[in-house]
């Protein structure tokens, strides 16, 4: 009796040992995973807000580098990250000769900001034909009769207008870009839409706060940032009158009425644009997406680089984050959609991913 009382102690003691040794070692294993990716600007600050979150709670770290779009496309190309993020979404051709999903994470909002005396956020007008005048370098001082025209109420210097634009291959541009080309015949036929473009006028920043530090620094000048770095680095955005003819400030309401136009399909990789639009939305509004090859080399990282995005997808905090810093959620049905596309595509160590 003795002797099965102590068998069953040993028993019982090697069991805990186990399972503590076990514990131990899982443990550290999650907290080692990191996942690297890389790319556009335009979602940064809500993409490293959620990492921290993320970290926190599973130990998983999601180590995100603002490069631009042109940069995340190269890296995730080049396999030297996990995932890219890009606001200039791929076509179905150019991801299928890479062998890479896409898909969107998130919308938002550009707005062009100014560095004017005794002039705050969202006091001055502007209509996309004058904007696009102004980044065409055809009325170059804030006095202009065109600006004057807009903004009977506000007292305009005489300061020459000095254009800011990204230095780099640039999803933001891709999205303004494609706003003035929409609202301008003659920029579409000079200068056109893409992530990097042979601008007429101005200096050139890179990333999303290269181009806010550059308007913060002088008056006069006048440049183009997603919404959250227009709030954070506390310089004024303008208004801009839609497509309806209607004066819109930048808002997450108005980011939120441009978003439910959007037109996502798997077919061509969930691309969409959202510019130049009506109702009550604001006009230079678009989605940023991620890059991920269809086979990976590890299993554990594709894995809980997939998790960490499904977080993002449906996490309440994640989604309170989003709302705090002025970001769209991806709606579910899209959510749905994306995720059975994960399913059918990515796969890590020749095992389905997700």
């Amino acid at each position: 009796m003795r002797t099965g009382r102590r068998r069953l102690r040993t028993l019982i003691a090697t069991i805990a040992a186990v399972t503590i040794a076990g514990a131990a070692l899982a443990g550290p294993a999650m907290a080692a995973i990191t996942v690297n990716g890389a790319g556009a600007t335009f979602p940064y600050p809500l993409y490293t807000s959620w990492a921290g979150k993320y970290k926190a709670k599973t130990g998983v770290k999601i180590n995100y580098q603002g490069i631009g779009s042109g940069g995340g496309i190269a890296a995730i190309k080049a396999g030297t990250v996990l995932f890219g993020g890009t606001d200039a979404p791929l076509k179905s051709s150019e991801l299928s000769a890479s062998g890479l999903v896409q898909f969107p994470m998130c919308i938002g909002g550009v707005v062009p900001i100014v560095n004017l005396s005794g002039v705050g956020a969202g006091k001055l007008k502007l209509t996309g034909p004058v904007l696009a005048q102004i980044y065409l370098g055809e009325i170059k001082t804030w006095n202009d009769s065109r600006i004057r025209k807009l903004n009977p109420n506000v007292k305009l210097p005489s300061t020459k207008i000095a254009v800011v634009h990204r230095s780099d291959g640039s999803g933001t541009s891709w999205i303004f870009t494609h706003y003035l080309s929409a609202v301008s015949s003659t920029w579409k036929s000079k200068v056109g839409a893409d992530k990097t473009v042979k601008w007429p006028a101005g200096i050139g920043g890179k990333g999303n706060e290269g181009v806010a530090a550059l308007v913060k620094q002088a008056k006069g000048r006048i440049g183009y940032v997603e919404y959250a770095y227009a709030k954070q680095s506390r310089i004024p955005w303008t208004q801009l009158k839609n497509k309806s003819g209607r004066w819109i400030l930048p808002s997450l309401s108005t980011f939120k009425a441009a978003a439910a136009t959007a037109k996502f399909s798997a077919s061509n990789g969930f691309a969409t644009v959202m510019v130049n639009t009506g109702g009550k939305t604001w006009p230079i509004t678009g989605a940023s997406f991620i890059l991920v090859k269809k086979n990976n080399k590890d299993y554990a990282t594709t894995r809980a680089m997939l998790k960490f995005f499904d977080w993002d997808y449906k996490n309440t905090t994640a989604k309170s984050t989003a709302t705090k810093l002025n970001y769209v959620s991806i709606p579910a049905k899209v959510v749905k959609s994306v995720q059975s596309v994960w399913h059918k595509q990515i796969k890590a160590a020749g095992k389905v991913a997700w």
